[in-house]
Order: structure tokens, then C-alpha cells, then sequence
């Protein structure tokens, strides 16, 4: 299926129109956000083991540079920041942490929302954080671009690539997993937020069993109910035991999934445009868990 074929596809259904149709309501929250650019940003500092393999890259072809990069852009020109540990070496290459911003967001107040620079660098993550862009299915299928932009700069594991974002960030994290073009590319979601419902997905074909975390709040009132039926509909593709576990915090978990993968289910009280700053560690253990089970010998605090 090619693009133009996603984007009628999605367009046509109508759940997809009732999320355009909120778009108004969060860019009016999104007026209130500032542009936070300037804001310090703290980076940490990875661990590389001693055994980890070298060589992935050749650091004299790769351009990106150590520690904050600004104004990044894709093709159709999504902007973009990039954020590299301290001391990052171009040899080895790092999963990479994709954040998505919700609507009326920039990339700036995105990375300053959800705290995600120094526990995700410290932990041997590059990380990137888009601006937001109209929503639409070629949108998401242009955001999915960064990754491979990316590696042509910074060194990067490409079947390494996190995926996450809150609202219309969410949406398009989630929807970058289950399109067919775009499927590929994510190795783990946690989409928060997110304007996506059993309707939306009933029809579609599973992707490969992936690593979700859904993150949804008891009190959102634009997308009520969302993440509870998004979380059900990914543990049948998952293959998961039908009746989660409760873990604690809020969270539920599936059992039995293939492929071992985790599927989660985390609920919040706060209002749609409220980030849930409490899971922000939480999703980082989420992708790291994936990670350093893939990757036994990758950095880890």
C-alpha cells in the first residue's frame, strides 16, 4: 500500500475524522505552550562496556555532533532536535528514543515536558524530538523518516528505534506501528494519549508481536476510554493472554505474549493535555528492558 493509499485509507474512516476534528481543541491548549528554547538541557553520561562491540560506524563519515543539536529537519520540514550522551562515541551504535509532540507543541517544550534527555542519554539512548505537524498519515510516514536521516549523521542501530508521544504524538507513535508502510520502523511504542480506538484498528492486519506500553488517563475527556480498548486490541496481536495482570502504579500487564514481548497498560488521573510525568522513567525502563534483552551487552546504568 503507498502513501497516497494510507492517507485515504485513514481519512476516510471515521474515527480518524473525529480525531482531526479535536485538533482545534488541543492547538487552543497548545497557544498557551512557549517556545522553551534556550532552556538548559542536562545531559548524562552513558556507560560503554567493555565488551560492547565497536566498529558499527566509522566516526570520520558521520557529521552529528556530541551532546544538543538544534533544527534538524526532514524532507518536508519537520524540525527536529537531537541529544547525544556526554561522552557519546560515534563507533558504537545507539538505540534511538523518537518523541512526538502533541498538537500546538514544539520540539523544545516536548523535551522540557517530559523530562526525557538526561535519564535516556545516561542510559545510552540518542534521542530526538520532532516538532508537530498537521495530523494526517503522510505526516506520520514523513516522521518516520527521522531514524533513517539520523544514521546518516549519528550512530545509530536502526531495528533499535523507540518510539513515544503524548496526544497527537501519541497518535502518530501508535500509528507508525500499525501502518502498513510504516510498520517496520518502530522496534517499541508507549503512545500517550492517544486519539486511536478499537474502531480504528478492528479491520487492520497485526504487525509482528511488538513491545507496547499504553498510557491513557481515567480522566481524559477528549479520547475517553481510548487506551483501554488500543491496549486490548494490541495483546490480541500480540498473542497474549486475554486477561492482564495488575503490576501496581496504575499498570496492567499481559501474559503469555509471543515472542516474549511485554504488553502494558498504564492508567493515569490527569486532564488529556497533562503530560504523565510520573511514567517518564517508567517508559524509559519500558524501551530499556527491550533493548538490553535484544542487546545483553548494551549500556546500562
Amino acid at each position: 500500500m503507498n502513501i497516497a493509499q494510507l492517507k485515504s485509507y485513514l481519512l476516510e474512516s471515521n474515527r480518524w475524522q473525529k480525531v482531526l476534528f479535536g485538533l482545534p481543541v488541543i492547538a487552543l491548549v497548545g497557544m498557551l505552550w512557549l517556545d522553551h528554547s534556550g532552556v538548559p538541557v542536562e545531559l548524562g553520561q552513558t556507560v560503554y562496556r567493555p565488551d560492547m562491540p565497536r566498529g558499527a560506524c566509522q566516526p570520520d563519515l558521520l557529521s552529528g555532533d556530541t551532546g544538543e543539536t538544534y533544527g534538524e529537519e526532514t524532507e518536508n520540514g519537520i524540525n527536529y532536535n537531537v541529544r547525544t550522551p556526554k561522552n557519546y562515541d560515534a563507533s558504537i551504535a545507539h538505540p534511538l528514543l523518537l518523541v512526538f509532540s502533541p498538537a500546538g507543541a514544539n520540539r523544545a517544550k516536548t523535551e522540557k515536558m517530559t523530562g526525557f534527555t538526561l535519564p535516556a542519554t545516561r542510559s545510552g539512548f540518542i534521542v530526538a524530538y520532532a516538532d508537530h505537524p498537521e495530523l494526517s498519515p503522510s505526516t506520520t510516514v514523513e516522521l518516520g523518516t527521522i531514524p533513517h536521516a539520523m544514521a546518516k549523521k549519528w550512530c545509530i542501530d536502526e531495528k533499535q528505534v523507540y518510539v513515544t508521544g503524548h496526544s497527537d504524538g501519541g497518535t502518530s507513535a501508535m500509528a507508525l506501528a500499525f501502518m502498513t508502510g510504516t510498520r517496520h520502523i518502530p522496534t517499541a511504542i508507549a503512545p500517550s494519549a492517544a486519539g486511536v480506538t478499537y474502531e480504528d484498528l478492528r479491520d487492520r492486519k497485526c504487525p509482528e508481536p511488538l513491545p507496547v506500553m499504553i498510557i491513557h488517563s481515567s480522566k481524559d475527556r477528549l479520547f475517553p476510554g481510548y487506551g483501554q480498548q488500543t491496549a486490548g486490541w494490541w495483546a490480541a496481536c500480540n498473542k497474549c493472554e486475554p486477561i492482564p495482570d495488575t503490576i501496581g502504579n496504575g499498570c496492567v500487564a499481559y501474559s503469555g505474549c509471543a515472542n516474549g514481548v511485554k504488553t502494558v497498560y498504564c492508567e493515569g488521573d490527569k486532564p488529556h493535555a497533562q503530560w504523565p510525568e510520573q511514567r517518564s522513567d517508567a517508559i524509559i525502563n519500558f524501551f530499556l528492558h527491550h533493548h538490553t534483552n535484544m542487546y545483553p551487552a548494551a549500556a546500562r546504568q
